[in-house]
């Protein structure tokens, strides 16, 4: 399930979170990646424990909070920090998966990582390149999006970013660990909400139906959530 979620950031939260990272002090991207995705990734990233990235990161979760479509797709339990980078002409992250688990900075613990997201924080017309491309079961999909505006996608996809021919692109990314495991079952709970949603806008109003489907949505979560 690719969900595409529009204008998760306000421009005036986007423009703090870009004063923030820019100002930051950048490393090579390879020191956040497994073994395997280190030999891979060619890019540059801003230390975890930086003040810029917990800032402009919180930011971000706050924004995340109020997001409905987020919170529909994702279900979320547990949210990393957000990270973020920065890809320059040349740079790429050839085809990788991301790990399944991470450890939360700070709190001693890990966590499962079900779900990726990448959040744009340039403009597409700044860079050429830089596509993320991730594959799916009916394809690929190579996605670009607008700043403030982010993709949510399974994270055991198999996903690249392509090379950077012009510009810088500047992202932020995170893992979400899932009130439900069963990535099939977050599908269909997600596109019965949507359903659910459409329902009640065409109607104007809640119905016995539509107040039925509600429940039915509830307690299937109930039954599957793992907290």
């Amino acid at each position: 399930m690719l969900v595409e979620i529009p204008n998760v950031l306000t421009a005036d939260e986007l423009a703090e979170v870009k004063r923030l990272i820019e100002a930051a002090e950048l490393v090579d991207g390879r020191v956040t990646a497994g073994e395997l995705a280190a030999r891979a990734k060619h890019n540059l990233q801003l230390p975890q424990d930086a003040p810029e990235a917990r800032q402009a990161g919180e930011i971000i979760l706050k924004a995340l909070g109020r997001n409905a479509l987020f919170n529909s797709a994702a279900l979320p339990f547990r949210v990393l920090p957000p990270l973020f980078n920065r890809y320059d002409a040349g740079m790429r992250f050839e085809t990788h998966v991301d790990g399944a688990v991470r450890a939360v900075p700070g709190a001693g613990i890990r966590m499962r990582a079900d779900v990726s997201s990448t959040l744009f924080l340039s403009d597409p017309t700044d860079y050429d390149g830089g596509e993320l491309v991730v594959e799916h079961g009916y394809g690929t999909s190579a996605i670009k999006l607008a700043a403030g505006s982010m993709i949510v996608y399974p994270a055991g996809s198999l996903h690249k970013v392509t090379q950077i021919t012009r510009g810088a692109r500047w992202c932020a990314f995170f893992w979400t660990q899932s009130m439900l495991k069963d990535e099939g079952l977050r599908t269909l709970l997600y596109d019965l909400d949507m359903a659910i949603i459409e329902v009640r806008q065409q109607l104007g109003a809640d119905t016995r139906g539509t107040l039925a489907l509600t429940g039915v949505y509830h307690n299937l979560l109930r039954r599957a959530a793992e907290l």
